[in-house]
């Protein structure tokens, strides 16, 4: 089932575009319906592919967490702008499951039951990149890996993929997929960014690079650290968002953050367009996932596709940012 796969990264790369390189950046909308009200995630998602970007990524959940919200509110919000002439065939949505209140896990009947939700708050009648958002230990793997496919083959959605599974699970379900004579994922979402790398590099990434798997990275700005908000001492500690950035803000985290910055200084564009660059330069990598609030925060990230990381940057970069040899 290799074509599947050839043709899934084709299409994140940008094959609407006469660069053959991948669009460093990929979408994040978990703050639309949120942080983000539908006038301004509008805006954004016009900036964003006007600007060349392909892949908008969202889940059901997002963001049933908000008092008075029910899940599928990001999604509803992307479904007003594909629903606008035209808007539908220039991008590549992606959207996960599992975690809705009303649909939980990976069972197949809460597989169906979300994917349904998802394209009618969509307003489409496929799902490019549908992914299960977390692994279910409850529900059998071939179940999950099944239902996904089946989904598939109805034309529901393009392709089926796993996001924050272990290394043993995503394997696992790849030999349930070879096995069975089913689809397989073809792309998967794990965290990683220039100040936590250990985890992806030695487990994930040798079964992303046996397996040909496309990579959307997420948590590529390390909760905005790596946007340089916090350098000289100016620590993260009041907010949720940067009390996570707290977690992230080690010694060696703020020297990247230094490097990151000079290599920003040096290429005239933001730190965060650095850190997306970075990623977007590893293998697989199809679109470094993050979000923007505002304008300002997406321009910002979208310094990424004018950025050609030289030699001397990515050395630089690559030994600030190396994990701790064990």
């Amino acid at each position: 089932m290799g074509g599947p796969l050839d043709s899934f990264i084709d299409l994140a790369n940008g094959d609407w575009s006469d660069d053959p390189r991948p669009f460093p950046l990929a979408l994040g909308t978990n703050v639309f319906g949120w942080t983000v009200g539908a006038p301004t995630a509008l805006e954004l998602l016009d900036l964003f592919v006007g600007d060349g970007g392909r892949v908008v990524d969202t889940a059901d959940v997002y963001s049933a967490w908000l008092p008075g919200n029910s899940g599928g509110e990001s999604e509803a919000i992307i479904g007003r702008w594909l629903a606008r002439p035209g808007n539908r065939d220039r991008v590549l949505v992606s959207t996960k499951c599992g975690q809705h209140p009303a649909a939980p896990g990976l069972s197949r009947a809460s597989i169906r039951s979300a994917v349904e939700a998802s394209l009618t708050r969509l307003r489409t009648d496929r799902i490019d990149l549908y992914s299960a958002h977390f692994d279910d230990d409850e529900t059998p793997l071939r179940e999950t890996v099944t239902a996904l496919s089946e989904l598939v083959d109805e034309g529901k959605i393009r392709f089926a993929g796993a996001s924050n599974y272990s290394a043993g699970r995503l394997r696992q379900a790849l030999a349930i997929a070879d096995s069975d004579g089913l689809h397989p994922f073809v792309a998967v979402q794990h965290p990683y960014n220039l100040v936590r790398r250990g985890e992806y590099e030695t487990e994930t990434a040798p079964v992303v690079d046996h397996f040909g798997l496309a990579v959307l990275p997420h948590s590529s700005l390390a909760s905005g650290l790596l946007t340089g908000k916090y350098r000289g001492g100016d620590a993260p500690r009041s907010s949720p968002r940067e009390g996570r950035a707290a977690s992230y803000a080690t010694p060696q985290a703020l020297g990247v953050v230094e490097v990151v910055a000079e290599v920003a200084e040096r290429h005239g564009v933001a730190p965060a367009a650095v850190a997306v660059a970075w990623l977007a330069s590893r293998p697989g990598v199809v679109g470094a996932l993050a979000s923007a609030r505002t304008v300002e925060q997406l321009d910002d990230l979208l310094g990424s596709a004018s950025v050609e990381l030289d030699d001397r940057d990515l050395a630089a970069l690559d030994a600030a940012s190396a994990p701790p040899a064990s």
